[in-house]
């Protein structure tokens, strides 16, 4: 099977060998009667580091974020959100499938509202409209290049929805990025939502697993909401052995992604026919324009792909690349040297 240098997502990664022995030698017990230790102890962990009372570990990211909004709301209910947003575009629909919902989109800057942009469409109290009910924020925020939530714009955020009685939903899917990337705790993120959901499978490598974050009484309602969107996981130790293990060892090291996401957009900065500022690569993702070279997204993740490169066409004319911790500086080189050799053979 040929080896290919994978920078579509984080998601690709694989568990290291000793991720693999934790897994193996987790003590497990049956979740659905909340008696696996593993589990309860990620559970505690990552409540513990975003400042939370409660968390619970579920499949998945999407899961986790219909989870929060089914939670937060009732049917008929509107969420601003912006237009851009993984839980809006990438979910399947689900927010108004299972939620009931209807979103409301305003559009940032590389993902990042402002508080006075919320403000303006709050719906007032009128029988004729929805009820505004949930903000969401994301951070860092995957079309926005992994752009990073400024902390204050977050707390103006925050501030905004309890003098307007909202609530706020963190999709911290990559929150672990923002926060190696800027010294900001977890915690000091999440201060400013009222739940935060975290990834353990994106650039903390582990195989599976998502959790949501918040207080006692709503990580009840999203425990109940669980059940009805398809229940737990019984010995599900397994997994939360791997996203433990994450946490301990790949948290810190996130920093070499980061530098190797910086390292692409400078290299590429120099190659005729594409459009890229290395200045706006904050973390792991880079995303850049191709119109310049002649080839379309698709045209181009096709040629890497023959070169041994697997890269993700963003858009007609977009590639986002993410770096993570199954590829190494020294296979960026590699990869920088194939969108030579590709660009050469088109011109």
């Amino acid at each position: 099977m040929k080896e290919f240098i994978d920078l579509r997502s984080d998601t690709v990664t694989r568990p290291t060998p000793a991720m693999r022995k934790a897994m193996v030698e987790a003590e497990v017990g049956d979740d659905v009667f909340g008696e696996d230790p593993t589990v309860n102890a990620l559970q505690e962990k990552v409540a513990h580091l975003l400042g939370k009372e409660a968390a619970l570990f579920v499949p998945s990211g999407t899961m986790a974020n219909q989870l929060s909004i089914k939670s937060h709301t009732q049917p008929g209910d509107e969420v601003i959100i912006e237009t851009s947003s993984h839980s809006y575009n990438f979910e399947g629909g689900a927010g108004a499938a299972l939620s009931g919902v209807q979103f409301q989109c305003l559009k940032g800057n590389r993902g990042i509202l402002q508080a006075s942009q919320i403000e303006e469409i709050i719906r007032p109290a009128d029988h004729h409209f929805p009820v505004t009910k949930l903000i969401c924020v994301e951070n860092t925020h995957n079309r926005g290049g992994g752009s990073i939530y400024p902390l204050e714009k977050m707390a103006e955020i925050y501030r905004l929805a309890k003098s307007k009685a909202l609530l706020v939903h963190l999709d911290g899917a990559r929150l672990w990025n923002a926060s190696v990337a800027t010294g900001i705790k977890p915690h000091e993120y999440s201060q400013f939502a009222d739940s935060v959901s975290v990834c353990l499978s994106k650039g903390l490598g582990a195989p599976i697993g998502s959790l949501v974050a918040g207080s006692p009484s709503f990580i009840d309602r999203v425990h109940r909401f669980r059940k009805m969107f398809g229940g737990g996981m019984r010995q599900g130790g397994i997994i939360a052995s791997a996203g433990i293990y994450a946490l301990d060892h790949h948290f810190e090291r996130l920093k070499d992604d980061h530098q190797n996401a910086k390292r692409l957009a400078v290299g590429l900065k120099e190659l005729k026919g594409i459009s890229i500022d290395p200045k706006q690569v904050e973390t792991n993702i880079v995303i850049f324009d191709v119109t310049d070279t002649g080839m379309t997204g698709v045209q181009m993740a096709e040629a890497m792909k023959r070169e041994g490169v697997l890269i993700h066409a963003f858009g007609k004319t977009q590639i986002r690349l993410v770096t993570h911790l199954d590829v190494s500086a020294e296979e960026i080189e590699k990869v920088l040297k194939v969108f030579k050799k590709v660009l050469g053979k088109k011109n």
